[in-house]
């Protein structure tokens, strides 16, 4: 996948996505007593959700983007050397 259509589906995806979430949320607590008796501990789920998402896809990046600086590096040091 190039980076224009990264880009694209990051731009019309990401909206989307969050739509779906917050209407999968209103008819939890529109159809789920637990809900609405328990504020504190679904406000909590529906912040953790995101988040943990949004921060195991940060790592992975992060992770991806070390390696291959890291691969960058390895080869141009061994090419000095020579």
């Amino acid at each position: 996948m190039d980076k224009d259509t990264q880009v694209a589906l990051l731009v019309i995806g990401l909206p989307l996505v969050g739509l779906l979430y917050c209407g999968l949320i209103i008819a939890f607590l529109m159809n789920n007593p637990f809900g609405r008796e328990h504020p504190l501990i679904t406000g909590f789920v529906v912040m953790v959700v995101p988040f943990s998402t949004a921060a195991t896809i940060w790592i992975k990046a992060s992770a991806k983007a070390y390696k291959e600086h890291e691969m960058r590096n390895h080869s141009h040091n061994n090419q000095v050397k020579s």
